[in-house]
């Protein structure tokens, strides 16, 4: 069942007058369920092409909202997962391995989150370990060693923070992932499909195209942090969320993002195939694209992509 939200009462009344009439045969409800539909349609329209920064959020967040496993089914073909760091071990919260997406090759590496508290644990509610970044490393490894574009899906609230992944060199990981995506020979996409929570985001995030579905959120900490910080009470999220500009919107606007993909109304959680289409044609778009530019000069424009990042210029007040 899908959660609902305070700004949807209103739409989610109307859809259950029409779950009420739908049991009813006759021609006065079936005309009531069209004119209720079309209300309803109007009305999410009109909430979801206003949502505030802390609405985004919120939808980013949706339990039901497609996450990685549901994007290799629905997009790729011919996943082989590939496991394991060579190092520690395994990490659940993120996943590698090798894939085709309309009969195109491609490494794939992606955050997993869980969609109860059962598999949320399993995968540590998308919060990689080091050894989640140093397997991301190594199918990064290959895919340069067999020329293979890479595809990253983003959805964490970030790396996690415990004392055995500090321990296990947690920096170092997300640093290297940094350094190495920065310089590798081979097309990157990145997506940001929900949360982009900070270095643990970023540490697969590297790419010389980035895109974002339009309720997903990017930011360097989560509003509750942030308004933990700045004022030392996490109720004061909502304003924090509008101070960070973690929305799509901003973030193209600050071109630290390359495309915004348009989301079905109401989240990419109420339509899960039309939500597929668009990324996948998306994602077919940039990637012939970036197979025609010649890989070296991918790298240096990858490189000085992200070195613009956070450029501005003070106006002198003489």
């Amino acid at each position: 069942m899908n959660k609902e939200f305070d700004f949807e009462r209103p739409i989610v009344e109307i859809e259950s007058k029409i779950e009420e009439l739908s049991r009813e045969e006759t021609e006065e409800s079936k005309a009531e369920i069209e004119r209720l539909q079309q209300k309803a349609q109007r009305l999410r329209q009109k909430v979801f092409t206003k949502l505030s920064p802390w609405q985004r959020v919120q939808v980013a967040r949706h339990q039901q909202r497609p996450g990685l496993r549901n994007y290799i089914d629905g997009i790729f073909e011919d996943f082989l997962e590939l496991h394991g760091d060579r190092l520690f071990g395994d990490d659940p919260a993120i996943v590698t391995g090798l894939a085709k997406i309309d009969g195109l090759p491609v490494i794939l590496i992606g955050n997993q989150k869980g969609k109860d508290t059962t598999s949320n644990l399993a995968c540590n509610f998308g919060m990689p370990h080091p050894e989640g970044y140093r397997k991301a490393r190594r199918v990064m490894e290959l895919a340069q060693r067999f020329h293979k574009p890479i595809i990253t899906l983003i959805d964490t609230p970030g790396a996690y923070p415990g004392i055995g992944a500090e321990e296990r060199g947690q920096g170092e990981a997300i640093a290297s992932n940094l350094a190495y995506l920065s310089r590798l020979f081979t097309p990157i996409i990145v997506v940001i499909i929900g949360e982009g929570g900070s270095g643990g985001a970023l540490a697969i995030g590297v790419g010389d195209r980035i895109l974002m579905l339009e309720n997903a959120i990017y930011s360097v900490i989560s509003p509750e942090g942030c308004a933990a910080i700045l004022w030392n009470d996490e109720s004061k999220a909502e304003e924090a969320a509008g101070r960070l500009k973690l929305t799509s919107k901003d973030l193209l606007r600050l071109n630290l993002i390359d495309e915004i993909i348009p989301e079905p109304v109401g989240g990419a959680h109420r339509d899960y195939d039309e939500t597929f289409e668009r990324l996948k044609e998306a994602l077919l778009c940039h990637l012939r694209k970036l197979q025609q530019v010649k890989v070296e000069l991918l790298v240096a424009k990858r490189y000085e992509k992200f070195r613009k990042m956070g450029r501005f210029l003070e106006e002198s007040k003489e």
